[in-house]
Order: structure tokens, then sequence, then C-alpha cells
């Protein structure tokens, strides 16, 4: 599924919006539609600021893991508090988010190759990487979402 695709998905999990159930997470679907979309906002207004020249690659071993893996594991990771939102989800932001993050990745194929941000685990991703690695983000909260409707 393409990155573009997993975007689609979200916007569709937007009718579960208010849906919550604590056995599988103690966020809602609010939350998660919410966090995936500021996520990939940020990183790729990151990638769009980012020196292509300050770009050089050195192996890491849970970026090669979990990007040919595909997946994360659940509640291993704590992400940075500018993607986190602890206030009341309004769906009007969500949309405007939602319009904002097509925008985005329309533009993605369109910037350098090494342009790049850091992750905190992963160290630096490529504008390659960088896709790759906000499909599975984003697959991994809509696999969430999935699980806090079907129960």
């Amino acid at each position: 599924m393409k990155l573009e695709q997993t975007l689609t998905s979200l916007e569709q999990k937007i009718a579960h919006f208010d849906a919550k159930n604590l056995k599988v997470s103690t966020k809602g679907v609010d939350w998660h539609i919410d966090h995936s979309l500021k996520v990939i906002i940020a990183i790729i207004e990151t990638l769009k600021k980012s020196s292509p020249a300050d770009y050089q690659w050195k192996f890491n071993a849970a970026r090669v893991y979990f990007l040919t893996k595909g997946s994360f594991p659940r509640g291993k990771a704590k992400a940075p508090k500018s993607v986190m939102n602890d206030e009341k989800i309004l769906i009007d932001d969500v949309l405007a988010q939602l319009t904002t993050a097509k925008t985005l990745v329309s533009e993605l194929n369109s910037l350098h190759q090494k342009s790049h941000f850091k992750h905190p685990f992963f160290g630096l991703l490529n504008r390659k990487k960088t896709r790759r690695f906000l499909k599975i983000h984003t697959n991994h909260h809509l696999k969430i979402i999935d699980d806090i409707v079907e129960i």
C-alpha cells in the first residue's frame, strides 16, 4: 500500500472519530488519527527544510530491521511531545490537518532524494526511507484503530 493510500484509509477512519476502547488503547480513534497526521506533517515539513548536503548515510540496525519488517511493536516507543495531543481533539482541526498532509505527501517526490529528518531511533532517514517510515507508522495506527472499532 502506498503512502497516499494509507492517508485515504486514515481519512475513512474519521467515521469512527469518537470510538474508544481501553482494552486496546488508552487513546481513542480521534487521537490516533490526529497523531498520525501530526507525524506526517511534521516530518515532511522537516524534510523540506533540510539541507541535502548535510545527509550522510550511516548503518543503523534498528532502521534496517523495522523498515524491512514493515511494522512496529505496540506500546514500545514514546512519541515526541510535538506530535502528541492531550487537548480535546476537534474534527475540524483533523480535517484541516488531513488537507495539509495530502498536499505535503503530494509534494514528497519533488523533494531532493537526500532531503532528510533525524529519527530518535533510526537516525537520519532520506526521502525514500522517510516515505517508508511514514507508511509503516500510519499503518501501525490504522491497525490500532481497526482493533478499537472491532471490539
